[in-house]
């Protein structure tokens, strides 16, 4: 029985190990990346798909610090942002409309980035309250309009919840939780994470590293 057992386990981590490899990332085509060779970055405010307001102007803060730290002169966010309302836009929809030359003209970046929030907020879930924000974002050249890179990223983060206390405890946790995660934006720092993951150099299928940073044509 024991010797069953102790196989059947075996043939489990195996098939885990096998998984685990056929779930591999696909290889990105860096290409056109290379051939560009951007220099500066224009933000444009996020798309919202969730159901929370805060989603674009949170996504839209924490964007440029990964992009700036990966080697890239990321335009100020107050900068553009003023700019488009000058010329009457303000809805992100119609930003992302704006035509490539347009973009180029006004802003005279390399590149555009185009995001897009598709999950972003405190959800309670029967036992437990959970946190998870999701993007995706693709990079486009401003002088050929080709997209340079294209990502995704999700975090999630289920706030601590406990099982201690019983069923009745878990239900005034996760109730609680909801509460104080709605009232804090508990949002927030897990976009940090998600902007992180989806615009830092050197993660996998992530952007290359720009031209400010020492590790810029030295990894593939």
């Amino acid at each position: 029985m024991i010797r069953r057992v102790m196989t059947y386990m075996a043939t489990l981590a195996a098939v885990a190990l096998f998984a685990g490899c056929a779930t591999k990332p696909p290889e990105v085509d860096y290409s056109a990346f290379r051939s560009a060779k951007p220099r500066s970055i224009v933000v444009l405010p996020p798309l919202n798909e969730s159901a929370d307001i805060k989603a674009t102007y949170a996504m839209l803060s924490l964007a440029t610090y990964p992009l700036a730290e990966s080697g890239y002169y990321v335009l100020p966010v107050a900068l553009v942002d003023e700019t488009f309302r000058q010329n009457g836009l303000t809805v992100p929809g119609e930003i992302h409309t704006v035509p490539v030359p347009k973009l180029r003209e006004i802003f005279g970046a390399d590149a555009a980035l185009y995001v897009t929030v598709t999950d972003y907020g405190s959800r309670y879930q029967v036992l437990s309250s959970v946190t998870r924000v999701a993007a995706k974002a693709k990079l486009v050249d401003l002088r050929s309009g080709d997209v340079l890179w294209s990502g995704t990223a999700v975090t999630a983060n289920d706030g601590g919840n406990t099982s201690g206390g019983g069923l009745i405890g878990m239900l005034i946790s996760a109730a609680i939780n909801q509460a104080v995660n709605h009232l804090t934006d508990a949002a927030y720092p897990i976009a940090g994470t998600t902007s992180y993951r989806l615009l830092s150099a050197g993660m996998p299928g992530g952007i290359l590293y720009g031209p400010r940073s020492p590790k810029y044509d030295k990894v593939d």
